[in-house]
């Protein structure tokens, strides 16, 4: 038995030796699987838990070789300047300034944060990339910190050994780099500031129209809705009384206010028993009673910037519900407040007849509509152009300068994205594709650094040791509290938006998700899309500066 589990042992290895995609593969299984596993919204995530699974793996000694690694990253890469494109080009050009201009100072807080703590533990340059991109929670980094390494000309043992050290140290601070982040700007931010977040977001609505009565002829909105509906024979309601019938929605809110029965109208009382043909009027909130609507995306120069109460005064959206308002790449849920702006980019969900819907969106940009088939000769074609810039040395005196392929891709992904927004008639890549090119695109590359790095994870772990994640905890934590003083008291943004502002300059979701629970409101999300486009830039290009700076 034990020569039989030993012979189908060395099988395994030898064939993961010899098909190294397998194994590839194999890692992002486990890492999707495990990473999936969370407490509270916490967890390791499909990143790092694809990262341990292919080291585990690249135990065994597999060697992968080939173009593999740097294809899934570029196409990584113009995904997320894709999906941010939009916000970026906004942040820089228009109202957005302010919260681009602090996305600017918190990253810039991030890298001297990681160079300085870097020199203070005297860690090697991959040892230091590895810290940062870990402890800022910026797997991408990494990719251009290996481009930057691998341009340095040092003799291959010497850069196998910094690549080498970079998963190590990104590993081992990632973990506080996620949770550390939640902690400090959800749970430690409001009392370090003195804030009470849940009365700060609601004197926000208060001040920005969310108290108003917005509705009656010619608004673009109401958050309560009257329907009728006519009850079948033989239908589940049918011989209930209205009070049990209302019961059926326990987390809503739902009321029988009427009946039209023969003819005759009546007025329901909670012991009014339903019967087939009767047409009951029920009143509650609008996205309970109405589940059918059209997204719409916004291209409109003559909607961009403008609030909901504007727009609401023209006769092209007369007739026309706005249910739901999505804005940038992670698909953010902004409030809909009678001061909240429309921007190029954002996706609404509009209800009401075809007619008025079809006016409105004249009016607002292009129907969005749910498509499986992406531009693919868009997509080469944009990745290609990118690469081929960023390959350009320029040279300044004797020193080249360069972006390298992968800053040229993302610089593509940020333009194409922009021109996407305001000519949506080209260039369409389904949101599912942009998921699969963003989060399968950096687990492969993930994976195979882990996989190549596996025999030397260990030594480098027991080299590192305990000091390198205290080192990260510091790294993480320092720049978080400078950004919440920084915002409060220099930019001076409103208490409501400002740990939103944090968390996208982070580009940390999983602390925008805390803030929300703890605000027991979505009003923190204005303050994310803008400083997520440019953090989220600004953050992976540093991982080439930082080698830059320590190399």
């Amino acid at each position: 038995m034990r020569k039989r589990v030993s012979i189908m042992i060395d099988w395994f290895v030898q064939t993961l030796r010899s098909y190294p995609e397998i194994a590839i593969f194999l890692s992002l299984a486990l890492g999707y699987y495990f990473g999936s596993f969370t407490y509270k919204g916490l967890g390791l995530g499909a990143v790092t838990a694809t990262l341990i699974a292919a080291v585990l793996i690249g135990q065994l000694g597999i060697t992968i070789s080939g173009p593999l690694k740097p294809f899934f990253f570029l196409m990584f890469l113009f995904a997320i300047g894709y999906g941010v494109g939009p916000q970026f080009v906004r942040g820089i050009a228009k109202d957005g300034l302010p919260q681009a201009l602090f996305a600017v100072v918190v990253c810039v807080f991030c890298l001297a944060a990681a160079v300085i703590g870097a020199k203070l533990a005297g860690y090697d340059v991959g040892s230091a990339a590895g810290l940062y991109a870990g402890s800022q929670t910026i797997s991408a980094s990494m990719g251009l910190a290996t481009d930057a390494i691998n341009r340095e000309g040092l003799p291959p043992e010497e850069t196998k050994k910094l690549l080498d050290a970079m998963p190590v140290a990104y590993a081992v601070t990632y973990i506080f780099g996620t949770v550390g982040s939640a902690i400090v700007l959800a749970l430690l931010g409001p009392a370090l500031l003195g804030i009470n977040l849940e009365e700060a977001c609601k004197r926000y609505e208060e001040k920005h129209g969310g108290k108003k009565a917005v509705g009656g002829p010619g608004t673009a909105w109401h958050q309560f809705e009257a329907r009728a509906f006519q009850v079948r024979v033989g239908g589940p309601v049918v011989g209930k009384v209205a009070q049990e019938v209302e019961a059926l929605l326990p987390e809503h809110r739902v009321f029988i206010q009427r009946i039209r029965r023969n003819g005759e109208i009546i007025d329901a009382t909670a012991d009014t028993v339903i019967e087939a043909g009767d047409v009951v009027v029920v009143a509650g909130r609008r996205d309970v009673l109405v589940h059918e609507g059209v997204d719409v995306y916004v291209t409109s120069k003559d909607v961009d910037g403008k609030t909901l109460a504007e727009l609401a005064k023209s006769s092209a959206v007369r007739g026309v519900f706005l249910r739901k308002i999505t804005r940038g790449a992670t698909a953010t849920d902004i409030p809909i407040l009678a001061d909240t702006q429309l921007q190029r980019g954002d996706i609404v969900t509009l209800v009401g007849r075809t007619q008025d819907i079809a006016a409105a969106t004249k009016l607002i940009g292009y129907p969005d509509r749910a498509t499986d088939v992406a531009d693919v000769a868009f997509i080469g074609a944009a990745i290609a152009i990118g690469a081929l810039l960023g390959a350009i040395v320029y040279k300044i005196g004797s020193v080249p300068i360069t972006l390298s392929t992968s800053g040229g891709v993302l610089i593509a992904g940020l333009f194409f994205g922009w021109l996407r927004s305001v000519r949506p008639t080209f260039g369409r890549i389904p949101s599912s594709t942009v998921w699969f090119m963003n989060s399968v695109g950096l687990n492969v590359f993930i994976a195979i650094v882990g996989i190549s790095s596996g025999p030397g994870f260990v030594a480098g772990l027991q080299q590192l040791g305990f000091s390198l994640f205290l080192w990260g905890v510091a790294v993480t934590t320092v720049p978080l509290i400078l950004a919440m003083y920084v915002g409060k008291y220099l930019f001076r943004f409103d208490d409501a938006i400002l740990l939103g502002c944090c968390s996208g300059a982070r580009t940390t979701t999983a602390s925008l998700g805390m803030v929300n629970d703890i605000a027991k409101s979505q009003i923190p999300g204005l303050g994310y899309t803008v400083t997520y486009a440019v953090g989220n830039t600004l953050l992976t290009i540093w991982g080439m500066v930082i080698v830059m700076l320590l190399i």
